[in-house]
C-alpha cells in the first residue's frame, strides 16, 4: 500500500509540480513596482519600435494567455501584463516580443513550434479518440477489453505528446534568454538587483509550455495551443 501511495505522489509531482512552480514564480513577482519605467504593454510597444518591427501590433488577450500570434503578427498580452508595472509583467512582455523578433528574423529556432506542434496535436487527438472509442471497438469486434492496457496506451500517448512538445522548448528558451534577458539588461530597463529575479521569471515563461503539456496528459480535452 505504501508503494502505491508513493507512486501516486510521484505521479502528482510529475504532472502538477511544474505547473504549480510556474504559477508560484509568476505570482511571486506580481507586486506593483512604481519605480519601473512602464507597464508590460508599454515595454512591448517600445521594444517592437526599437527593433523596427513596425508591422507587429500589441493587443489584449485572455488572462494567462500571453502569446505571439505568428499569422496575425500580434503580441497578445493578458490584461495584467498589458497594464501593470511589475517584474512579472515586464518579463512576460519581453519574452513574447522575443518570439516576434525571432520570427521577424526568420531564425531556424523560430520554426520549431510550427514544425512540431501539429504532430503534438495529432497525437493528442488520437489519445482522445482511443480514450472514448477503445471500449466500443472492443465490444463491436468482441475483443477482450483490458482497462489496464487501455490506460497504459493512453498515458503513453500523453507522454509522447510531451516529448514532441519538448522539441519546442529551445524556441521558448531562445525567447527568454537569447532575446528577452539581453534586451532587459542591455537596455537597463531594470535595476541590476532585479536581474536574478527576472531570470527565474523567464525560466518560468520558457517552462510554461512543458508544464501545460504535462497537464494535458490528464486533461485530454485541452489541446496544446500557443
Amino acid at each position: 500500500m505504501i508503494v502505491y501511495i508513493l507512486l501516486l505522489l510521484v505521479l502528482i509531482a510529475i504532472f502538477f509540480g511544474p505547473q504549480l512552480w510556474v504559477k508560484k514564480i509568476l505570482k511571486q513577482h506580481q507586486a506593483p513596482r512604481p519605480d519601473l519605467p512602464g507597464t508590460g504593454g508599454e515595454l512591448a510597444r517600445h521594444l517592437l519600435k526599437r527593433y523596427e518591427l513596425q508591422d507587429v501590433k500589441v493587443e489584449a488577450a485572455e488572462e494567462g494567455k500571453d502569446h505571439y500570434d505568428i499569422q496575425a503578427k500580434v503580441v497578445r498580452l493578458s490584461p495584467y501584463v498589458l497594464n501593470e508595472r511589475s517584474l512579472t509583467a515586464v518579463a512576460v512582455a519581453a519574452h513574447e516580443v522575443g518570439h516576434a523578433i525571432a520570427h521577424h528574423r526568420q531564425e531556424t529556432v523560430a520554426r520549431l513550434r510550427t514544425r512540431y506542434l501539429p504532430y503534438a496535436m495529432m497525437i493528442q487527438r488520437l489519445a482522445v479518440i482511443m480514450l472514448f472509442a477503445w471500449p466500443i471497438v472492443s465490444a463491436a469486434l468482441r475483443l477482450p477489453y483490458t482497462p489496464m492496457l487501455h490506460g497504459v496506451v493512453i498515458v503513453t500517448l500523453g507522454f509522447v505528446t510531451v516529448f514532441v512538445q519538448l522539441a519546442i522548448l529551445p524556441e521558448e528558451w531562445d525567447a527568454s534568454f537569447n532575446k528577452a534577458l539581453p534586451m532587459l539588461t542591455k537596455g537597463r530597463y531594470l535595476p541590476s538587483q532585479d536581474i536574478p529575479k527576472v531570470r527565474r521569471i523567464l525560466t518560468a515563461c520558457a517552462m510554461t509550455y512543458v508544464a501545460s503539456a504535462l497537464m494535458n496528459i490528464l486533461l485530454f480535452w485541452r489541446l496544446p495551443r500557443r
